[in-house]
């Protein structure tokens, strides 16, 4: 090599040094956030845990007595496709990783705060990594109830590849190659990636545990999202809208925000001429007397179902009472409201049905007056923001109930368990109570104002 080339590959050298980091892959366009050397890029927030540079990987120590540290990035990002490798070796290192990561650093008396989309690593029993958290926020957003078999993809003591899809409103994860959770919200449009070290409190023990962090990349030009190939359930915080993906799997809504289209009157053919509205695609039943099926009545669907996964949002107002029933027939000719098996929609703290039935049987996502729903105040929304309730019949008659995500209670219809249940309830007099082969979905008028929309069903075989 001559003394031009020399001074030529010189000059190449330092401005590449000059360049830092991360560096470009030209590769399918993917950006290195980690070099393997330096945390250039990288800034911390909120906590005092640790971030060192340990043989190519990040490695974040656990610190007692400080709150969640997050070690994120400078640069913010909108749409891209992340993948990373984590590895946490002791149950007590939860983490997770940022996706559009927000700060408030006017939070915690000025100590700042980290804030939003988290995809989770979970090590303990729980098992949801790869579920998705609003951190400091909203809470779960897609626990791995709605995806159980995912529960076992993360690998503790081992390096699990992560991958992140944050395109548009759609947030898809996967852990090891497993498709994990799946999200459509709008909240936060960019944001920051950012890895965590978990705060474990005053838990001196768990001191030093560490989280390893290696081979993280990004890309966010030439965008193609990954087609989930398997059946996984999609959470949505827009509107009565499906996505594609639910419509090739057949999922329908049952109401489509602005007319009461497939619904009519339990009473008759027809949807009841007043108190129930449509607004901003919102079905709405409105207060009267607060007596059960006084004054506009039930409403039904048109369609009969037998095996299905029925999904909606309701929103309570203080004080309210309704229920969404199904394996309702009509035939029992009763006054009131009309008979099937219910999702009992219910104001726990204020409405005094809460303390009627028995053991709690007639609270807010129980079977009611047959089966309490064991629920997590965690997973509650407070009266008057939205709640996801859900109920899942299978073809072997299994039915479960959820609230945000979380199963509350199982049972089988027809079972000598369900029957013994019946005989001791308000059921006792209606022969075969709950064991049709079909019937419609009910939404319940009880005289008080409750709200509902994204009324979704997939029937199954």
């Amino acid at each position: 090599m001559n003394k031009q080339h020399l001074s030529l590959f010189a000059l190449a050298f330092i401005l590449l040094a000059a360049c830092g980091k991360p560096t470009v892959e030209t590769k399918e366009g993917w950006t290195n956030l980690f070099d393997g050397e330096t945390l250039d890029g990288w800034h911390q927030l909120d906590g005092a845990a640790e971030f060192t540079v340990e043989d190519g990987v990040i490695v974040g120590s656990a610190v007692a007595n400080t709150p969640n540290t997050f070690l994120v990035t400078d640069q913010t990002y909108e749409d891209f496709i992340l993948e990373l490798e984590i590895r946490v070796d002791d149950e007590s290192s939860n983490s997770g990783v940022m996706a559009r990561g927000q700060h408030n650093p006017d939070a915690n008396d000025g100590k700042g705060r980290v804030f939003g989309y988290q995809v989770e690593c979970d090590p303990k029993e729980r098992a949801w990594s790869g579920g998705i958290y609003d951190e400091a926020r909203r809470g779960w957003l897609y626990p791995l109830t709605y995806n159980p078999d995912a529960r076992s993809a993360f690998k503790l003591g081992e390096f699990n590849t992560y991958r992140i899809e944050f395109i548009g409103n759609t947030l898809k994860t996967w852990v090891n190659g497993q498709e994990v959770a799946y999200l459509v919200d709008d909240m936060d449009r960019s944001g920051f990636i950012g890895l965590q070290v978990h705060g474990i409190g005053n838990n001196p023990e768990n001191a030093g545990k560490k989280t390893y962090f290696r081979n993280i990349r990004i890309k966010t030009e030439n965008l193609t999202p990954t087609p989930f190939e398997n059946d996984v359930f999609v959470v949505s915080t827009l509107n009565n809208e499906l996505t594609p993906y639910e419509e090739e799997i057949g999922w329908k809504l049952l109401f489509d925000g602005k007319t009461s289209e497939g619904w009519r009157s339990a009473r008759g053919e027809s949807f009841p001429e007043g108190g129930w509205t449509i607004n901003d695609g919102v079905l709405t039943i409105e207060a009267s007397d607060g007596r059960e099926s006084a004054n506009a009545g039930d409403i039904v669907t048109v369609d009969k179902y037998s095996a299905f996964d029925l999904a909606f949002d309701f929103k309570l107002t203080e004080g309210a009472n309704s229920g969404v029933k199904y394996f309702v027939t009509l035939n029992e000719n009763n006054t009131g409201s009309a008979i099937g098996l219910e999702y009992q929609i219910l104001d726990d703290e204020r409405h005094p049905d809460a303390k009627q039935g028995k053991d709690g049987n007639r609270t807010l996502a129980s079977l009611y007056d047959l089966i309490k729903a064991d629920k997590q105040s965690r997973f509650v929304r407070p009266i008057g923001e939205w709640n996801k309730g859900r109920v899942v019949v299978h073809p072997d008659n299994t039915v479960e109930h959820y609230i945000n995500g979380l199963k509350v209670l199982t049972y089988t219809r027809g079972s000598d368990a369900y029957r013994e249940l019946v005989a001791e309830s308000k059921y006792k007099k209606w022969d075969n109570f709950g064991e049709a082969e079909e019937g419609h979905i009910l939404l319940q008028d009880h005289g008080d104002e409750v709200h509902y929309k994204n009324i979704k069903i997939r029937e199954l075989e």
